[in-house]
């Protein structure tokens, strides 16, 4: 099975451990991501507020190169889910409007691109390796089972958004992650926040907004005695691993909830070594949770946080008649 494949920004930086252990599953699970060529940022969730068509055709450049590489295969792959809501909506809109999509050609063509809207399939990395993969084959890869690991899904609140698509099931309730933990041998255990907000970038704009959304997911993972969290998100993973302990001062809470992405689990099942899996650099130890599957971690520097953020948060965005250009 091959699919094209869309890394996005994130998973060069803070997200590479997924990028890692993504690549590492694919021999396991009869799979080949193909990068696209000179992609460029999905222009993460922002920037649509500054300049509808500019962000869009940013998006749409991505579209029109994965078209001009689909032989063999129309499916475009993505793993972050700010990067896979994105190419949705974008390839949404251009199918939904004939004007916008003229005008989003238009900015493509100035780069001798061009997109039609439906010629791709844009799917999440979880819905591909569920769906397409299936539990009974990923079951026969499973040489080291989770048993005795407690988990809690975590979905975030991107990818089961029903206005793009409805591949998960109840937008509010999805289970497909948690049964394929499940598959793995995992306990997984209820979690109903698995779709609530991680809070986003209002980690770069309101510290206490941002804190208050981190506290209640980490609050939740205790209640229901969750030994980690596990996502499918880069900015789900960043905003619980490195800010928890932040949320920590500012509630003078001793949360201490490991969040760890669903292909790592997958990968530890499958007898991958866990540095090959990028498993080591979080903030939030997970080493006292792998220890109950008898997996020891080298443990690595984290990845380095960006300098604390001027009190005044990040500039807003310009809106409609203003400097902040055509939205």
């Amino acid at each position: 099975m091959k699919y094209l494949f869309y890394p996005g920004c994130s998973m060069q930086r803070n997200a590479k451990s997924y990028l890692d252990s993504l690549l590492a599953l694919q021999d396991k699970i009869g799979a080949e991501f193909i990068e696209l060529d000179d992609w460029n940022c999905c222009g993460a969730t922002e920037y649509s507020s500054v300049n509808r068509t500019a962000s869009h055709a940013l998006v749409g450049r991505n579209l029109a190169i994965a078209q001009d590489m689909s032989n063999g295969t129309n499916t475009l792959m993505a793993a972050c889910s700010a990067c896979y809501l994105n190419l949705q909506k974008t390839d949404h809109y251009m199918g939904e409007d004939g004007l916008f999509d003229e005008r989003i050609n238009d900015a493509l063509a100035a780069g001798d691109l061009h997109y039609d809207a439906g010629s791709l399939d844009v799917r999440h990395a979880l819905d591909v390796i569920f769906n397409d993969v299936g539990l009974e084959n990923i079951k026969k890869q499973v040489v080291k089972p989770l048993k005795g690991l407690k988990v809690a899904a975590y979905y975030g609140c991107m990818i089961v958004r029903p206005d793009v698509n409805n591949k998960y099931g109840n937008p509010e309730y999805p289970n497909i992650l948690e049964e394929l933990l499940s598959a793995l041998g995992a306990e997984v255990v209820d979690f109903p926040m698995k779709t609530h907000c991680c809070s986003g970038h209002m980690t770069q704009i309101s510290g206490e907004t941002a804190y208050e959304l981190i506290r209640r997911l980490a609050y939740g993972a205790t209640q229901y005695d969750a030994d980690m969290l596990v996502t499918l998100c880069p900015m789900c993973q960043l905003n619980i691993d490195a800010y928890q302990a932040e949320t920590n001062r500012f509630f003078n809470t001793d949360y201490e909830v490991p969040i760890l992405y669903f292909t790592q689990l997958m990968g530890l099942a499958f007898g991958i070594d866990a540095k090959d899996l990028g498993i080591g650099k979080e903030f939030v130890d997970p080493r006292p949770a792998l220890a109950k599957i008898g997996v020891e971690v080298e443990e690595e520097a984290p990845v380095p946080r960006r300098s604390k953020k001027k009190d005044e948060g990040l500039p807003m965005p310009k809106m409609p008649g203003n400097a902040g250009g055509e939205n």
